[in-house]
């Protein structure tokens, strides 16, 4: 009779664990909805091989002609003579993609965040949360192209919690370690969220989006913000920050 009791708790154990939680069910749903808003951008020149080449991930705001992403990542002049020209890919399900070009729309480097303008039909916006910052431990996704250039273009998402609601910048002891960049940061400090989910080179610029519903609530950020926060670490450490949206929107409406 034990015996059976217990065959029967743990044939019902790996039951709950087979059937897919509210949690799981929410995020799979709002995935659908995110990924045909996420774009890849680079530039383009017809001339090399590949044509496309990939510098980070983007996503679709505004009236859907709108690209947000890191002002970082986009490069600080164009090959003009080469007919150079930035531009985003629209991913498909041969890893590659639908290129269109796109132009500078506005930019604020303070806060690392860029809009592009893009040609051609519009694209699904994603909606933007209000200012309010996520309590910690709240339920957030990202999606975007980790290490791009090598593993193409397929959406990747990657899920965690708010960890923290963190400086962007932490005093240091040494003056020597003080760059230009930490002390202004330092002089006018704002906060961002630290992440307990990992991101890696090329997600710069995906959404940061809650889990339920897909509302984005910051730009995932890999360089403007690790360089003021982990400058003294010889080794990179796995943990991922983003710009609050409040800074995007503001941005948009400028």
């Amino acid at each position: 009779m034990i015996f059976t009791a217990l065959r029967g708790w743990a044939l019902a154990l790996v039951a709950s664990l087979l059937v897919p939680t509210h949690a799981t069910a929410q995020l799979a749903g709002t995935i659908v909805q995110v990924k045909p808003s996420i774009v890849a951008v680079g530039t383009f020149q017809r001339t090399r091989s590949p044509a496309f080449q990939f510098l980070a991930t983007g996503f679709v705001v505004g009236a859907g002609d709108r690209i947000a992403t890191n002002a970082h990542a986009l490069p600080a002049v164009l090959d003009l003579e080469q007919r150079e020209q930035l531009a985003v890919a629209l991913p498909s399900g041969d890893g590659r993609g639908e290129i269109r070009l796109a132009r500078r729309h506005a930019e604020d480097s303070e806060h690392d965040l860029a809009i592009l303008s893009v040609d051609g039909p519009r694209l699904p916006p994603l909606s933007l949360a209000d200012d309010a910052p996520l309590a910690e431990g709240a339920e957030v996704a990202f999606t975007g192209f980790p290490i791009g250039s090598a593993l193409g273009l397929t959406p990747v998402t990657h899920r965690g919690i708010i960890s923290a609601w963190t400086p962007i910048s932490i005093p240091q002891g040494n003056a020597r370690r003080l760059d230009t960049k930490m002390l202004r940061s330092l002089s006018d400090p704002f906060r961002v969220y630290q992440l307990d989910a990992t991101a890696y080179p090329g997600n710069s610029g995906s959404p940061l989006y809650a889990s339920d519903g897909g509302a984005v609530v910051g730009v995932i950020n890999m360089v403007f913000v690790k360089s003021t926060k982990e400058n003294v670490i010889s080794d990179p450490s796995g943990i991922t920050y983003a710009i609050p949206v409040r800074y995007l929107r503001a941005l948009l409406n400028h």
